[in-house]
């Protein structure tokens, strides 16, 4: 169990790029990070506009600078998580160590499901503003990027949550990996060899300070 816990292979293996690759975690957080990407960098080629009037910046989102905060903020933490657990992932088949193994697992499954959660408020959040914008704001562009950046939002739910599931089951894995190999320390504590059986003897011996019904010299003991 601590070589091969929590869904990884057993430690000191041979590190294989082709292997590594076509695992559904590499494809998943490589596919993050580009989206995380997409949503910042959209929202910040055309998210911020000047209005036509008195050429404010203004969010392009219905003129909501939340909207626009928010979709850089997660783009730009999606961005980093994903490559940073990526990372992870070529170093972690290397740990011995099953509590860090655990921790990893952990960390991995709450910022999946935390940035699934965030993705799908933001593509809601920014669904709606965009419903309200008035056309005056990107009447010299930005519309495409805009609708992008919502887009995206929504292809990172769909990358995120099976982040979250693959965590879980590795996290799963190696709590029925210990279930399995987990031994009572009482029962492991107690001797391996089976209790030594009440011995029987043949000979039966008196037991000391007993005397016979008759001695040699005729003596019998009084009757009363």
């Amino acid at each position: 169990m601590e070589s091969g816990a929590y869904g990884a292979a057993r430690a000191g293996g041979s590190f294989s790029l082709e292997d590594f690759v076509r695992r559904p975690e590499t494809i998943l957080r490589a596919l993050s990070a580009v989206f995380g990407i997409i949503v910042f960098g959209c929202i910040l080629t055309d998210g911020y506009v000047s209005k036509p009037k008195d050429l404010t910046i203004v969010c392009i989102f219905n003129e909501n600078m939340d909207a626009c905060h928010y979709g850089v903020g997660i783009g730009v933490l999606a961005f980093l998580g994903a490559l940073g657990f990526l990372a992870v992932d070529v170093y972690f088949p290397n740990l011995s160590n099953v509590n860090t193994r655990k921790y990893i697992v952990l960390s991995d499954l709450g910022f999946a499901g935390l940035w699934t959660f965030l993705w799908f408020v933001g593509f809601c959040f920014l669904a709606n503003q965009w419903a309200s914008t008035s056309p005056n704001l990107y009447v010299f562009g930005g519309a495409d990027n805009a609708r992008a950046a919502i887009a995206f939002s929504f292809f990172s739910i769909l990358s995120w949550f099976p982040l979250a599931s693959l965590a879980y089951k590795k996290y799963r894995m190696g709590v029925d990996d210990f279930n399995t190999s987990y031994m009572d320390p009482n029962l492991a504590a107690a001797s391996p060899y089976s209790s030594y059986p009440d011995a029987v003897s043949d000979n039966y011996q008196r037991p000391p300070f007993t005397q016979s019904a008759e001695t040699d010299d005729g003596y019998k003991p009084p009757t009363y």
